[in-house]
């Protein structure tokens, strides 16, 4: 374990006190929670205030909905949802009904996915598309948004990208709502609403590469692929600015991604809810803080992923790039 791991871990076994915060959310109908100090990996306050993070337990289209109605206000002109619309029958990608629903709030909304860089039906355009209607993504337009180029977007501040390749069609939109399925991830040890924009929109053939630095055959983890996917994400959200908003599922929380399709672990944490909020490092925070929350029984898989591949620095990092706050107010709806 390097030091980076050592500093996020202290950080979070110094927050079982804000742990016994976040679980009495179960037991609240609606409300406000100060969560300044319920931030694991940063348990001093934030000194430009906190976000706003909303949360419902209720995982409906009826709960969805009304949480994006509370962070669509910078959602104008033509709108990318960027969502992942997983593999050959992966069990634990959002929901397709609470989309479809979703969508009615969306006008003209359209699903943008980009190819994948590994072995898989999605690492082409025409494989691609066929997955996504085999998972029933048929109720509104989807755009593989590599699937005639690349386009680079500059990194502001990155010291390891001056610029990543994303999919060209990216420039077609205005606004981009992430509306992310939070679970583990292999490489990642979480994917969240950064990792949904940075992986999720690189272009398979170049960017995928790049925030990977591999040629496909070999897959890194660990501190410094944190700062490369955060990089790739500031790249998307400077790109839209505040036109772009973020939404995190908190079910089937399996500790692989949903690229493992039918091969994921099942999931071991207990469902918990939505959060919604227009500040991504808030958002993915107050998910890792949820979990981090659980009896220990419930939250060991997902911890034990997230440490052990460093995904705490992407919280870190995001912090020291001043792409969000780590401290929030969770209001509950």
């Amino acid at each position: 374990m390097n030091e980076s791991d050592n500093i996020s871990r202290r950080f979070f076994l110094k927050s079982s006190a804000a742990a016994v915060g976040v679980a009495a959310l179960s037991s609240m109908a609606g409300g406000r929670v100060c969560a300044a100090t319920l931030s694991t990996t940063n348990p001093k306050n934030d000194e430009q205030g906190k976000a706003t993070v909303f949360f419902t337990k209720d995982l409906s289209a009826a709960g969805l909905r009304k949480l994006y109605a509370r962070v669509n206000q910078g959602m104008t002109g033509r709108i990318a949802v960027k969502l992942h619309t997983g593999e050959p029958g992966g069990p634990n990608i959002i929901p397709r009904e609470m989309v479809k629903e979703l969508m009615h709030d969306v006008p003209g909304g359209v699903i943008v996915e980009c190819n994948v860089l590994y072995d898989s039906p999605r690492k082409t355009t025409d494989g691609h598309k066929m997955v996504i209607a085999g998972n029933g993504w048929t109720f509104c337009p989807v755009d593989i948004m590599d699937e005639h180029g690349d386009v680079n977007l500059p990194v502001k501040g990155g010291k390891w990208f001056k610029e990543v390749a994303f999919g060209k069609n990216i420039l077609n939109y205005d606004s981009m709502l992430v509306l992310t399925h939070f679970k583990g991830h292999a490489l990642g040890g979480f994917g969240g609403s950064l990792k949904n924009i940075a992986i999720g929109c690189a272009s398979g053939k170049v960017g995928k590469a790049q925030l990977h630095d591999s040629d496909g055959s070999s897959w890194p983890s660990g501190p410094d692929f944190m700062e490369r996917m955060v990089e790739g994400g500031k790249a998307v959200a400077d790109h839209f600015g505040q036109h772009i908003t973020y939404i995190n599922v908190l079910r089937n929380m399996s500790v692989d991604c949903d690229c493992a399709g039918i091969s994921a672990a099942p999931p071991t944490a207990p469902d918990l809810g939505i959060l919604a909020s227009t500040d991504i490092l808030a958002i993915d925070q107050a998910s890792v803080d949820m979990v981090y929350a659980l009896p220990e029984a419930q939250k060991a898989d997902l911890v034990e992923r997230m440490e052990s591949r460093s995904g705490l620095r992407q919280l870190e990092y995001m912090k020291e790039l001043g792409m969000g706050k780590s401290g929030y107010e969770l209001v509950v709806i």
